[in-house]
């Protein structure tokens, strides 16, 4: 039995209908508020004081998708100190519970926030690279990594890091959602000679990825990192999405000084900096171990990504 926690989220209700159209026993694992199905278990909110017991009896394995996630405007009073509860406290108690209950493996979806924001133009990161997490959400993902390595050496529980960029595909909302919008609309946006490098991965990728970390054993106590092994600038991006959805793209020639010093005044720097900077993987590491190679290339993720925005 596989229990996936976050159930109800963007990669875990993809991840369980991958796993159950491969005919394995899937425990969904949702919060007390979130609809429950025939197979599903619930849990209250994720912290220090969780009782995972009735989850995860019977359990094998538990991929741990649930997080307290990144968000621009965060209302918690002191951030930091909530989404360490959530993602570092929280990860340690399912990891104590679950090596108590006999569990032998746990996948932990990380973040590439670990490594940082921004690669250099021709670099990448690699799974061999320092940590240097630069925000609450990517600094609380790297401490809940140690967590589990701690949990790890003290009770044999199998641990693997998976820590994956940008994450699109059917389903997927904020930032790409809204570019994706502006894409079917024909609204021509000003990216046309933005040339940087940017790693993503497709949602069917992910789960397919996070299956191979299930039941490969050369997984166990290792981290990954992942892509679909084709960077794409974000003009590039936007022809690509234009084509999957069959409409013209529309780009404007606008010099990227200007955007950086348009982003200043509006107070959208961070938002300029994501669509103009570089961020790539190295994946070397991951092919290598696990002998694997995304299922989809980028044309095939987009196209299933603009599904709904295009009916």
């Amino acid at each position: 039995m596989i229990a996936v926690t976050g159930a109800s989220g963007f990669v875990g209700q993809a991840l369980c209908s991958s796993l159950l159209a491969q005919g394995r026993a899937v425990r969904p694992l949702l919060r007390a508020a979130a609809p429950t199905t025939a197979h599903s278990a619930t849990v209250a909110d994720i912290g220090p004081d969780t009782d995972w017991s009735t989850a995860l009896s019977g359990v094998s394995a538990v991929v741990h998708c649930a997080a307290r996630v990144h968000v621009m405007q965060d209302s918690a009073g002191d951030p930091m100190a909530a989404f360490r509860r959530v993602n570092v406290a929280g990860t340690r108690r399912l990891a104590q519970q679950a090596t108590a209950l006999g569990v032998r493996r746990l996948v932990y979806l990380s973040s590439l926030k670990v490594h940082g924001e921004h690669t250099p133009p021709g670099t990448r990161f690699s799974v061999q690279d320092a940590p240097h997490p630069l925000d609450a959400y990517g600094l609380s993902k790297w401490e809940a990594e140690q967590a589990l390595w701690d949990v790890a050496r003290d009770t044999g529980l199998e641990v693997v890091v998976v820590r994956p960029p940008l994450v699109y595909g059917r389903g997927v909302k904020a930032n790409f959602l809204s570019l994706m919008r502006l894409v079917a609309r024909g609204v021509p946006l000003p990216l046309g000679l933005v040339d940087n490098r940017r790693s993503l991965l497709a949602l069917d990728n992910l789960t397919d990825l996070l299956t191979r970390c299930l039941d490969q054993p050369e997984a166990a106590g290792q981290t990954f990192l992942a892509s679909d092994n084709h960077d794409l600038s974000t003009a590039e991006l936007i022809r690509l999405l234009a084509a999957a959805m069959g409409r013209p793209t529309r780009l404007l020639p606008v010099p990227v000084a200007w955007l950086h010093t348009a982003g200043r005044l509006t107070g959208r720097q961070g938002q300029v900096e994501r669509l103009t900077g570089s961020l790539q993987v190295d994946i070397g590491h991951t092919t290598k171990v696990l002998d694997w190679t995304p299922r989809l290339t980028v044309e095939q993720g987009l196209r299933m990504a603009v599904q709904d925005v295009v009916k």
